[in-house]
């Protein structure tokens, strides 16, 4: 019984697809061919571009425009921190502030957190240490205003110094997170 209720069902779909496929459509009426009209032009407005807030001059420079009739300013791009710390030292937050409020303004600009250690520790720790400099740096320019989108960070360690030489004074400058700007 429930083998020719299921060969009846299959019938009925089976004549239904046949009775679709072969309805026919309704001819399409003809649209009458229209003339051709001539149209003028809109004007064109010329615009004057704008002086870009900010440009990149240097791998660790941006310069920011500060108004018409202004000037410009170059931001330093090198931070630097106390050992073995991956606080960046308060004499650099103002700095910082204009990086973040360039960000901010300018979401094309992507930066580049290099992060530095000096030659003390083990070539592990120092990485890592330039890694956890990188990002601190990173969560203030966020924290100001710039796109986490924007920020990439990366760690040299102790690989590439900034000055050779043993003593507090080079390993100071080696200490460091170098900002890289790019498009």
């Amino acid at each position: 019984m429930g083998i020719s209720r299921n060969r009846g069902l299959m019938a009925l779909v089976v004549a239904g697809l046949i009775l679709v496929g072969c309805a026919s459509k309704a001819p399409e009426e003809e649209v009458p061919a229209l003339e051709p009209v001539a149209v003028a032009p809109a004007p064109v407005k010329a615009e004057v571009p704008k002086e870009p807030a900010a440009s990149i001059t240097g791998s660790e420079k941006v310069t920011i425009s500060k108004g018409p009739g202004m000037g410009t300013e170059t931001l330093d791009g090198i931070f630097y921190f106390d050992f073995d710390q991956a606080i960046v030292k308060r004499s650099g937050h103002p700095e910082l502030d204009k990086h973040a409020k360039v960000l901010k303004e300018n979401p094309g600009f992507r930066v580049r957190l290099e992060g530095h250690a000096d030659e003390r520790g083990t070539r592990e720790y120092n990485l890592a240490l330039g890694e956890r400099r990188a990002n601190g740096i990173r969560a203030y320019l966020t924290a100001q205003g710039a796109s986490r989108t924007q920020i990439e960070v990366i760690s040299y360690g102790e690989e590439k110094p900034a000055v050779l030489g043993a003593g507090e004074s080079s390993w100071a400058q080696n200490r460091r997170v170098a900002i890289k700007y790019r498009r």
